[in-house]
């Protein structure tokens, strides 16, 4: 079917149209007439022109091609945070699922750093105020200082500060004299560190007392009385004077954790309450001051023995109080410090740095021997004494030879 009738065609009405003068029919007025269509044409200049649409680059990438359609692209994915610190804290970190928390930073570690030196320092000022400090030098003429730095050890037998239960532990008696167990003389100069033991029954002739054992100075005069003794005896100036008593030795044992003492046979003196076997083995501080105070474990030397396990057992101490652990724990640190302080008695001219240069020194003792000796009666050898002393006096430890320098004092055979 058409639809012409609706465009004014030739269906129509017969009353619709209208004839034309040529006698054809013409559409009707009202009829509906086809909209004619447009071709493309050039827009008008004034006309609303329609943009194309053209996708986004991103910035900094290269253009697309003409013709070629961008596709949409994905936003980058965020950055990771900056990281800082790692290592091991990092590390603990991410284990323990705690990555988010701020980084462990480098200054935290200077101040931890500057915090423990700090302490280093304060410990040995803040333990110095407990150290006992005595007149121990004689008035009166003294012999000249020498080079180097000479110090008197002293080994005090006093009971003071030990409790009955800890004299009956320690098997210190009750006597309520003052004797000196141990008598040393140590030299720290240019030349090799010299550590001398001076037996305690050692035949000397003692100011005001006549000829006698040496560790009866001490009973008569203290601390003057010895250091007077020991310069008349080798002409040598004692600079600083070191006293240590039963208590404080125990203590400052423990407080290294104890020593490792090397026996060359096996001791038992039941006097002095020590029971060990031959070769090297730890000892505590009650094992560590019977083993130095043991007179009767050897059957051949004797007293003379002894000199030679005090200086075993004060270099061993010394080791351990220098040890790197010492200085990295805090509280052996502290307790080290206050037991030495505690059991001590030094002169008033020695300082806590000269302090420091003592202990070191006694660690590093490349010399340990007995005064030079004649006879098992502990009558000190003329000639050799008088040349150990004549070198010492002159700060020239390199040419004391094994000849002077021996473990009994008694001259090689």
């Amino acid at each position: 079917m058409s639809d012409d009738w609706l465009y004014g065609g030739s269906r129509r009405r017969p009353d619709s149209g209208r004839p034309d003068g040529d006698g054809s029919q013409q559409p009707d007025g009202d009829a509906t007439r086809p909209v004619p269509r447009q071709s493309a044409r050039e827009p008008k200049p004034d006309e609303t022109r329609v943009m194309p649409t053209v996708s986004r680059q991103p910035s900094g990438a290269p253009p697309a091609s003409a013709g070629a359609r961008s596709p949409r692209e994905a936003p980058p994915p965020p950055r990771p945070p900056a990281r800082s610190g790692g290592g091991f804290l990092d590390g603990v970190r991410r284990w323990s699922g705690r990555v988010g928390r701020p980084r462990f930073k480098l200054r935290y570690l200077w101040l931890l750093l500057l915090l423990w030196l700090v302490y280093l320092v304060a410990v040995p000022f803040f333990a110095w105020n407990n150290v006992s400090q005595v007149n121990a030098f004689p008035s009166g003429h003294r012999p000249a200082d020498t080079p180097g730095t000479n110090y008197l050890i002293v080994g005090s037998d006093s009971r003071k500060g030990l409790s009955a239960q800890q004299r009956k532990q320690l098997h210190t008696g009750n006597d309520s004299g003052q004797r000196t167990d141990t008598i040393m003389l140590m030299h720290d100069g240019s030349g090799p560190t010299l550590l001398m033991s001076i037996p305690r029954d050692s035949q000397v002739e003692i100011p005001g007392h006549g000829t006698t054992k040496i560790n009866a100075a001490f009973a008569y005069g203290g601390p003057k009385l010895l250091i007077r003794t020991v310069e008349q005896l080798t002409q040598v100036h004692v600079d600083h004077y070191v006293e240590i008593g039963f208590g404080g030795f125990v203590n400052v044992v423990d407080a290294v954790g104890g020593i490792t003492i090397c026996p060359s046979h096996t001791m038992n003196d039941k006097l002095a309450n020590l029971h060990v076997k031959k070769g090297c083995q730890h000892a505590d501080g009650r094992v560590a001051l019977a083993y130095a105070r043991s007179r009767h474990a050897d059957p051949k030397l004797g007293d003379i023995a002894r000199g030679g396990q005090q200086r075993q057992v004060v270099n061993a101490v010394g080791k351990k109080a220098l040890s790197p652990w010492t200085f990295l724990n805090p509280f052996r640190y502290w307790s080290l410090n206050m037991s030495a302080a505690d059991s001590l008695k030094v002169d008033k001219d020695l300082s806590v740095f000269g302090m420091g240069r003592f202990a070191y020194g006694m660690t590093h003792a490349k010399l340990n021997c007995v005064v030079p000796i004649s006879d098992l009666g502990v009558h000190l050898d003329p000639t050799r004494s008088q040349q150990m002393f004549k070198l010492i006096r002159q700060d020239d430890t390199s040419s004391i030879n094994k000849t002077l320098c021996t473990q009994s004092g008694l001259p090689r055979r």
